[in-house]
């Protein structure tokens, strides 16, 4: 009976420390170069694509911007591609702007805008984002010490 009630202990300490979460960002990660022309360039073809669409073009949001500018640092600090802690920055921008709905893109590894843009274009979900009813966004691209491009695009309305 001991034997089974150790046994049992055992097991949910296990079952209880292997157990995983989202992880929080950290607050000391450095900060990545922006590719600022990428991230010009790449607004430009969103915003030609949603017109030939009969979508509005987006208006550029500096709040939006702060936050996916966090969050490629993130990504390059982790070297992953990822929407951790994403409904924690829709939660922030919600806050700070009033928007009622917020969404993301993201990828890694495209070495222009046009590659990017046609990733997302190529996935359902992502081209039902960029052509959906949003009014803002904003994007950041940043490249690691590798040359590796991370791109985090944040819309809302």
């Amino acid at each position: 009976m001991k034997m089974r009630l150790l046994l049992a202990s055992l097991i949910m300490v296990f079952l209880a420390s292997s157990c995983s979460t989202d992880p929080i960002e950290p607050t000391d990660v450095p900060s990545a170069i922006n590719a600022v022309e990428v991230e010009h360039e790449l607004l430009g073809i969103v915003n030609a694509h949603r017109s030939a669409m009969g979508q509005g073009d987006l208006s550029f949001s500096p709040v939006a911007y702060e936050h996916a500018n966090d969050h490629n640092d993130y990504m390059v600090a982790t070297g992953t591609l990822s929407h951790h802690n994403f409904s924690l920055r829709a939660s922030q921008i919600s806050s700070e702007t009033n928007a009622e709905f917020v969404a993301e893109n993201i990828a890694k590894g495209y070495a222009t805008a046009a590659e990017a843009f046609q990733n997302w274009l190529d996935s359902p979900n992502h081209k039902r984002t960029l052509e959906d009813d949003f009014t803002h966004t904003a994007i950041s691209v940043k490249v690691d010490d590798n040359g590796t491009f991370y791109y985090t695009q944040l819309f809302y309305r």
